[in-house]
């Protein structure tokens, strides 16, 4: 079964990790045992499932995963931990606020939320400053992570489409990644930054900007970032793939709003929500 999921994720270089962890990680990426990301999405994806669906639902696993995604480059271990059980409570507590109590209940029993949010807030006591280095967003990829790349910076394969009950298909993986330096997607929410409050001072796509900002401060300056369009890739056919330039539409209509032209803002910016407004469509169609 496919997720129909893209992901934001950040890839620290292992001396960024206390001793323990370190070498743990160390031995892991040595070891050959880490799954590629095709495969680590559909085991989590697989699991979740299988929780989800079971009686009473579990929100989150018992313990938390020892896996992680693992990138080589420039001769250095990166390692993006999976973090499981910490990224479940969270998405928990965002899916409860965004319902009213009565239907987030009929969901999740309210015993079985109570439990995993007492479970969660023992855990941050232990590990306040353990965050989770994937963000995940169904359906589309958010707007603002354009803002942290570089059109140049994606990687592009066309390969099959897949539907969800598609057995896994041989050969290459269709992909939409992009990767880039933690410096300059910090940079880059910085000028961001800069635009947005003047023209706008405040609102929402202030916010979430500011938000990505914050959880970026989060890691090693040394550490990459990823966008990976996941399955999300199987929703669009090759020729919208192959033109697909949000990164550069979005940087054309931040550049353009700081020299104050509004209308190339907008118009550009307009056809970079209008694509993924597309897309997200998908989500409700029969």
């Amino acid at each position: 079964m496919i997720s129909y999921a893209a992901h934001l994720r950040v890839y620290e270089p292992l001396a960024a990790f206390p001793e323990d962890e370190r070498r743990r990680w160390a031995d892991y990426a040595a070891s050959g045992r880490a799954l590629d990301r095709r495969e680590g999405v559909a085991a989590e994806h697989a699991a979740a499932m299988t929780a989800l669906l079971s009686v009473p639902p579990r929100p989150a696993p018992a313990e938390e995963s020892e896996q992680a995604f693992v990138r080589q480059q420039d001769g250095l271990t990166y390692v993006c931990p999976w973090r499981t059980r910490l990224r479940c409570w969270s998405a928990l507590l965002d899916f409860r606020r965004g319902l009213p109590d009565a239907l987030a209940d009929a969901f999740i029993p309210r015993p079985v939320a109570e439990a995993a949010e007492a479970a969660y807030a023992r855990w941050q006591t232990r590990h306040p400053d353990v965050r989770p280095a994937i963000i995940t967003s169904t359906w589309q990829v958010p707007i603002p992570w354009f803002l942290l790349f570089e059109q140049s910076e994606r990687h592009l394969v066309l390969a099959d489409r897949r539907s969800s009950g598609t057995p896994q298909a041989e050969g290459p993986e269709r992909q939409v990644v992009f990767l880039t330096a933690m410096s300059r997607a910090r940079q880059r929410v910085a000028r961001a930054l800069h635009v947005l409050r003047r023209t706008f001072e405040d609102g929402p796509a202030v916010t979430g900007v500011e938000d990505l900002g914050r959880w970026l401060e989060e890691f090693h300056p040394h550490a990459l970032v990823e966008l990976d369009y996941g399955g999300i890739v199987h929703l669009i056919d090759d020729d919208d793939l192959t033109g697909d330039d949000s990164a550069e539409a979005l940087a054309g209509a931040l550049a353009a709003l700081a020299r104050g032209d509004v209308l190339t803002a907008q118009q550009l910016y307009q056809e970079v929500a209008g694509r993924w407004r597309r897309v997200a469509t998908l989500e409700s169609a029969n």
